[in-house]
């Protein structure tokens, strides 16, 4: 496949309908570039064997842990170490994230529930 390039915001806005609904990006070895617009609040879960890391593109997250929260503006990078329990929330309306983790990793990690998603689209 050839190489193609994408301006990911424009993408996001004009593809992605529904919060909570990743796209896959990118694949980079065994591991794919989601994005995904995010909504109000998501489901408390962890990944037992897989880090996760946000991007944030566009608008302003949180990120919840058990003991504190954490901020992320646009621009902000964190990530996340497997086995710990999270809860991502958008602070703006529908801000505009990139994940990066194994192909693999399961949207709400432990936890399922309808926001669960199974087989991503791709942008």
């Amino acid at each position: 496949m050839a190489p193609r390039k994408i301006n990911l915001v424009e993408t996001a806005e004009q593809v992605i309908q529904n919060v909570w609904d990743p796209h896959v990006a990118g694949d980079v070895n065994e591991s794919q570039i989601k994005i995904a617009k995010f909504g109000e609040l998501f489901d408390w879960h962890s990944h037992a064997n897989e880090d996760e890391a946000f991007l944030v593109l566009r608008g302003r997250i949180a990120i919840d842990f058990r003991d504190e929260t954490v901020e992320l503006d646009e621009g902000d990078l964190l990530t996340i170490p497997h086995g710990t329990e999270h809860r991502p929330r958008s602070l703006t309306s529908e801000p505009i994230v990139l994940m990066f983790e194994p192909a693999a990793t399961l949207n709400t990690g432990d936890a399922v529930s309808d926001k669960t998603v199974t087989k991503l689209k791709r942008l």
